[in-house]
């Protein structure tokens, strides 16, 4: 893809959609910054410039990105800073814990910045965090959305040991473009982690996220699906590619609400328990009514309280 090709205009209805999204300031998303200002912590949501982030927000719901703000990997497709980390704060979980209890959630997604400076991938931080949760709000849902951990089955498994309710980890695009959109990633890797996660723990739903609108074909994107689900992926989600800043990859073409649709269908026919499919779609927009969906349901008593998560 050319570096220097200019910027390809947004549809009208995209354009709109966005405009709306921008002016929205409720009350909501004031509680929701004041909370995460308050914990001194990181949003996904702000990092990487989600459109996404006054809906969310104003609806109460954000995604906690755990381990500092820079990320030790710089993909070409992502806004989040690169560069050298800070060591990990032992107190961070708990702060999470607290944010998302003074926000009220019941669903809590996690994800972190790739972090290859430590030995476990930054894998016992997600653990420890979702213990921080699970102690401090209980019957709490938590989805984590995790880097590949440079393929180490030892920190996948102490992620998993902590017993997320949905394990999330996002392919990204398809096989021919990893190598020039996702840096140090492999999409062999990717699918590993999913195929290995789904290996260890079979009860626990599987989530992967794709992005279009980078140069792939309809029909790598059909393969794409056949390779998550022979991984044994549960949950999919499919979103269009919106470039942050003239920093990162340009978009090759928007895809009409009706290709979303497209996409979808040709999801479910694959055996996907659930498919999210659209121009604004985000790995973790709408995160606990897929895990609803998708069948990923638990029921747990807090107190005299009946909690769907």
């Amino acid at each position: 893809m050319p570096e220097g090709r200019s910027e390809m205009r947004k549809p009208a209805w995209l354009r709109s959609h966005l405009a709306r999204e921008a002016l929205q300031t409720e009350v909501a998303f004031r509680k929701v910054k004041t909370a995460l200002r308050t914990g001194a912590l990181h949003t996904v949501c702000e990092e990487a410039r989600c459109p996404n982030l006054h809906s969310c927000w104003n609806a109460g719901t954000a995604t906690f990105m755990i381990l500092g703000d820079r990320c030790t990997r710089s993909c070409r497709f992502c806004a989040v800073t690169p560069g050298r980390p800070l060591a990990p704060d032992p107190e961070e979980p708990e702060r999470v814990a607290e944010a998302a209890r003074a926000m009220g959630l019941r669903y809590v997604v996690v994800t972190s910045v790739a972090r290859d400076d430590l030995p476990d991938g930054g894998a016992g931080q997600f653990a420890a965090t979702i213990r921080a949760l699970r102690s401090k709000i209980p019957g709490v849902g938590v989805e984590v959305l995790t880097p590949d951990f440079g393929g180490d089955p030892a920190a996948l498994r102490m992620v998993l040991e902590a017993r997320p309710d949905v394990f999330n980890h996002n392919v990204e695009t398809v096989r021919r473009l990893t190598p020039s959109v996702r840096a140090k990633a492999t999409y062999e890797r990717s699918l590993w982690v999913l195929r290995e996660a789904k290996r260890l723990r079979p009860e626990i739903p599987t989530k992967s996220s794709l992005m279009v609108g980078l140069g792939e074909s309809w029909e790598e994107l059909i393969e794409t699906m056949d390779d998550l689900r022979a991984s044994g992926v549960d949950i999919l989600t499919i979103g269009q590619y919106l470039r942050p800043s003239r920093r990162q990859l340009p978009v090759a073409r928007y895809y009409a609400p009706e290709e979303f649709e497209r996409l979808r269908e040709e999801g479910l026919r694959r055996g996907f328990a659930h498919v999210e499919a659209g121009p604004l779609v985000r790995s973790s927009y709408h995160a606990r009514e897929q895990a609803t969906a998708a069948g990923a349901v638990r029921f747990l008593e807090s107190g005299t309280e009946r909690l769907e998560v």
